[in-house]
């Protein structure tokens, strides 16, 4: 019972823990998503190396890699665990590995998880496919019972920070000093949705993922960025 003498010390919260994304697929109508094997390592490091001077690479914590093979054990080293839980992303046109994204930082008990790894191929970049894995992902998550879906990035990567504004994440902040990556600095940029976001943001990807949203060139009508705008409680104050 609540003592009135005391000051508000949040709202009360009637939880059950969300589900582990333990084995997890997920089907879209332009991509499909698996777990990350090593068998996939050949497929993915074909379309990564598309991508001009290794630029996908750049502000993730590994590689580029010499080779599939040492793709492959990178994938094997790191899968294992199951947090994060890397997903493949499959082409469902052509049936390749064409990008990788994971979930990270998975609490159940408290219900939140973050989005991350994302490394998508220049065949993934900039199409239907890559905001649909997004879509797919954060669904899945609030869909089954998490409370907060995460975005960090390097606060150098305006294209990240941009992406996530894009997808309806709100700016919460920078964490300076907050790693290191490769030898360097790492300052950490915030970003989050809750699920009380959750209804309007489905809204805006289904009315963007629609197929009368595009021309007979694929050109889209309405932009996401303007679909999601209105849901976000902060915006990224550099872009």
């Amino acid at each position: 019972m609540s003592n009135p003498s005391k000051p508000f010390l949040g709202e009360a919260v009637d939880y059950t823990p969300a589900p582990y994304p333990k084995a997890l697929s997920l089907s879209g109508h332009h991509v499909d998503l698996h777990p990350l094997t090593r068998d996939h390592a050949a497929s993915l490091q074909g379309f990564f190396d598309e991508s001009e001077h290794d630029a996908i690479w750049d502000y993730l914590p590994y590689g580029p890699f010499a080779s599939a093979q040492d793709y492959g054990d990178w994938i094997e080293d790191n899968t294992a665990a199951g947090d994060p839980h890397f997903f493949v992303v499959i082409d469902k046109a052509s049936g390749d590995a064409i990008g990788v994204a994971s979930y990270l930082r998975i609490n159940p008990k408290e219900g939140s998880i973050e989005v991350g790894h994302i490394n998508f191929s220049p065949r993934l970049q900039q199409s239907i496919g890559a905001t649909e894995t997004m879509f797919l992902m954060m669904q899945w998550a609030f869909e089954n019972g998490y409370r907060r879906y995460e975005w960090k990035c390097n606060a150098l990567n305006l294209k990240s920070r941009a992406a996530a504004q894009r997808l309806g994440f709100s700016y919460e902040g920078i964490f300076r000093q907050a790693t290191i990556a490769k030898g360097r600095n790492r300052d950490t940029a915030w970003f989050g949705m809750i699920d009380k976001e959750w209804p309007e943001l489905k809204k805006a990807f289904q009315t963007w993922l629609a197929a009368d949203n595009f021309d007979d060139n694929g050109q889209q009508k309405q932009r996401l960025s303007q679909l999601t705008a209105p849901v976000r409680v902060k915006s990224d104050p550099d872009l």
